[in-house]
């Protein structure tokens, strides 16, 4: 016999990008789900995986990627972040993301590292050894908005594609619940 799922245990697909849009008072973009076959090139690369995004993208771009910022909060064990990736070399945005960190399941020298804003999560997980498994729970596409675009350097309005994503313990506690969007490929 199966159970229902609580509603509380089932986040939404933007989430936690969802609530630095609603603590900001903007409206989200309308996101939606989209098979991983549906994402179209190079999007699908870099999306449908079970891979970590940051070598995936240091891959892509022949470049490493840091972190920039945009806003954070912190909720007791639990570090929410919005953040662009952008490459080294050019500053040339990658990724915006949004990402809740459980702080609480990770080694003092990766919270620290975290806390300390200047590497993505991959880079951390990598350096410190974390054990992991990388969960897609969808792949997205969305319409960017004044506030994407001005993350990831964008004018007009541009077809994003994305994935809301899970990073696993071996326990099967989420390490890290993740929005990552991609900016428009290079003509």
């Amino acid at each position: 016999m199966s159970h229902p799922v609580p509603a509380s245990l089932v986040l939404p697909i933007a989430y936690p990008l969802d609530e630095f849009y609603a603590l900001a008072g903007m409206t989200l973009p309308v996101i939606e789900a989209v098979p991983g076959e549906a994402v179209p090139e190079p999007y699908k690369s870099l999306l449908v995986h079970q891979d970590d995004m940051t070598p995936t993208l240091e891959k892509f771009h022949r470049d490493s990627v840091h972190l920039r910022v945009l806003r954070r909060q912190r909720r007791e064990d639990a570090y929410f972040r919005e953040v662009v990736l952008v490459t080294d070399k050019t500053e040339r945005p990658v990724e915006f993301g949004a990402i809740k960190i459980n702080l609480l399941l990770f080694k003092p020298k990766a919270r620290q590292e975290i806390l300390e804003e200047r590497l993505p999560l991959g880079h951390i997980l990598q350096e410190c050894g974390v054990t992991h498994t990388s969960r897609p729970k969808a792949f997205l596409r969305l319409k960017s908005d004044a506030f994407i675009n001005s993350a990831l350097q964008l004018r007009g309005e541009h077809e994003l594609y994305g994935r809301r994503n899970t990073l696993w313990d071996p326990q099967k506690r989420p390490l890290a619940e993740i929005v990552e969007i991609l900016p428009p490929a290079k003509e």
